[in-house]
């Protein structure tokens, strides 16, 4: 079999369940559907850290973020560290990357890897109008492109297709801004869902009981967004409750909207691998950097490992390899796209890396010494949105959290009570060092915390042993107060 093309598609806070492919109640994405229809749907993939930066490392890196250092939204990823374009460049494929990089940007702002071509945003970027550094003879140009950025990235990516060299493999990575706040919609989608109400997700209204952390978080919708968020002034006088229900209206149009100019576009690249008669040669994927809480909880955001944040939506399509229509419920982490592309493209995986391939897993096979568990860790203690830090692990049934509330020197870590840049507070009370455990069979919201239930205590004992194994395994020691 000849060695595949790879297109890598990345949105940004695209959450599965705003994907009718996992059974969306909420929105429709029939393009990104084709993906899923022509090849896999991963029911059980995670990230390793629940936020921009770092997860972008991981994937790249197919390591957690304390051994690649990316562990914070200021963190930059260290352009000497092998990442897998950097490996398939070097085995011969043409690499690019057109959109959000959001990992750093080494001298001249040229991201690692990509010898062939590059545009990216500085940092977030904006919608419209957006600025992008560019590959130039002396390093990257930075000038503004005039119009909306998922076209403006969209046909970034289509001219270097149409340029590129036949005879050799390409891995193209086609990185959205979309949807990430502040969801600013295009003229063309603008007008979707004004006559109707979006249903409301069970746990809109959450009230948090016997989960303190959870609680202390300032990701409320309506309470805690600001104008941008909602594209107008915000009624304070209104009850919690009521500014939750009227937000989560305004909010969550936007970022359907603006996923649906993601749609739109993902569909014009599939036209494209169609009409160039490439599709059976090239695979393509779909996923998000993290999931998202789309008023689950009563919040919008990410960072927590709870389900709506850690579970990454991802579809894969490479009819010589996948049957159309797959799934598959394996517990598998965005480490392992990494050396599954690799051994997609029959490039060796360097012992460094974390991950594991699933290529057995497209073929519908599972190895019979697949991890049954995941370990995350989230480091960026209180920085926004007074999330603490905290690690733990997920199995298929339950989620054990330890919530220890420390920066550990980390740079992003401890800024103070904040949402974004709008309130600070450097002067605030710790929080203190919590445990949650939540079984996911009989409580798949997550609203109940167990880890005191007698009648869990053989869980905790097993959960506790079993974090501590896959802690040493990824090379992560636990936060002291544990220990004490």
């Amino acid at each position: 079999m000849a060695r595949p093309n790879i297109i890598f598609i990345m949105s940004d806070d695209h959450a599965a369940h705003a994907m009718s492919c996992y059974g969306s109640r909420i929105n429709r994405t029939p393009h990104l559907d084709r993906i899923a229809e022509g090849g896999i749907r991963l029911d059980n993939c995670f990230c390793t850290n629940s936020i921009c930066t770092p997860s972008r490392a991981a994937i790249l890196t197919g390591t957690h973020n304390h051994v690649n250092g990316v562990t914070t939204l200021a963190t930059p990823l260290d352009n000497t560290i092998v990442t897998f374009p950097e490996l398939l460049h070097r085995a011969g494929y043409q690499t690019a990357v057109f959109g959000k990089w959001h990992v750093g940007h080494g001298p001249n702002h040229c991201p690692g890897g990509f010898y062939d071509d590059w545009a990216v945003l500085p940092g977030q970027g904006f919608y419209h109008n957006p600025q992008f550094f560019f590959k130039g003879p002396d390093g990257g140009v930075r000038r503004t492109v005039h119009g909306y950025a998922t076209d403006i990235i969209t046909d970034m990516s289509l001219d270097w297709l149409r340029g590129r060299d036949r005879e050799r493999p390409f891995c193209l990575l086609y990185h959205h801004k979309a949807p990430h706040r502040p969801w600013e919609p295009d003229e063309k989608h603008a007008d979707m869902y004004l006559n109707e109400d979006i249903p409301e997700p069970d746990t809109l209204y959450d009230d948090y009981e016997g989960r303190p952390v959870a609680e202390a978080a300032l990701m409320r919708v309506g309470v805690h967004m600001f104008f941008d968020d909602v594209k107008c002034g915000i009624n304070r006088a209104m009850s919690e409750d009521e500014l939750r229900k009227w937000a989560y209206q305004r909010y969550i149009k936007d970022y359907l909207r603006v996923i649906a100019s993601v749609d739109d576009n993902v569909g014009r690249v599939l036209d494209y691998l169609d009409e160039e008669g490439i599709a059976d040669d090239t695979v393509v994927v779909y996923t998000s950097d993290q999931g998202f809480f789309l008023g689950d909880h009563g919040w919008y955001d990410k960072r927590f490992m709870y389900e709506e944040s850690l579970r990454m939506p991802f579809v894969m399509r490479y009819p010589p390899a996948i049957a159309a229509g797959s799934t598959n419920e394996d517990i598998i982490t965005n480490l392992d796209f990494a050396p599954t592309f690799l051994e997609l493209a029959d490039v060796p995986v360097p012992d460094e890396f974390q991950g594991r391939s699933f290529r057995p897993q497209l073929a519908g096979e599972t190895p019979d010494d697949w991890p049954e568990g995941m370990y995350y860790r989230y480091w960026m203690n209180r920085s926004d949105h007074n999330v603490a830090a905290h690690y733990g692990i997920r199995t298929k049934r339950y989620k054990l959290i330890y919530f220890y509330s420390e920066g550990m020197g980390q740079p992003g870590a401890d800024r103070g009570f904040c949402v974004g840049d709008h309130v600070k507070d450097e002067n605030v009370p710790p929080l203190e060092p919590e445990w949650q455990l939540f079984d996911l069979d009989t409580d798949p919201h997550e609203l109940r915390n167990v880890y005191a239930d007698p009648a869990y205590a053989d869980v905790v004992r097993e959960l506790r042993g079993e974090l501590r194994r896959l802690q040493t395994e990824a090379g992560d020691d636990p936060h002291p107060s544990e220990l004490a």
